[in-house]
C-alpha cells in the first residue's frame, strides 16, 4: 500500500509536468482534476502504475522538447525554410523579378545587338 507522502510526491511530480495554471479550484484542467481524483480515491491505484505513467509523461515532454530543438523549421512555410537553408551555407536567395518582367527583356536585347 502506498503511503500518503509517496502519493503526494507523485501528484506533485505530475503537476510539474503539466502546463502551469493558477492555483484556484475553478482553473484546474480536466486532466489535473482526473489525476487528483484518481490518486485521492479509495480504489488504491497501484503506485507502480502511477510511477510508470509519470515516466511516460516525462518522456513525452522531453520528446517534444527535442523535436522542437533539432527540427527548428517544422513550423515554417516552404519559402522561409529554403531561404534559411541557403543562408546556413552562406548564400542568399536572388531577388525575384516583378510580374512585369521589364528588367529581363531589356538586358538580353542590348547584348544581342
Amino acid at each position: 500500500m502506498a503511503t500518503p507522502t509517496k502519493l503526494r510526491s507523485i501528484y506533485r511530480a505530475f503537476l510539474r509536468e503539466l502546463p502551469s495554471r493558477p492555483l484556484s479550484e475553478k482553473s484546474r484542467s480536466p486532466l489535473q482534476a482526473r489525476i487528483r481524483s484518481t490518486i485521492a480515491s479509495e480504489s488504491r491505484t497501484p503506485i507502480e502504475q502511477a510511477e510508470q505513467f509519470l515516466q511516460y509523461v516525462k518522456a513525452q515532454r522531453m520528446y517534444a522538447t527535442l523535436l522542437e530543438r533539432y527540427n527548428p523549421g517544422m513550423g515554417m512555410d516552404e519559402e522561409e525554410r529554403v531561404r534559411l537553408t541557403a543562408r546556413r551555407v552562406g548564400m542568399d536567395l536572388p531577388e525575384e523579378f516583378l510580374s512585369g518582367g521589364s528588367g529581363e527583356s531589356s538586358g538580353s536585347g542590348s547584348k544581342a545587338e
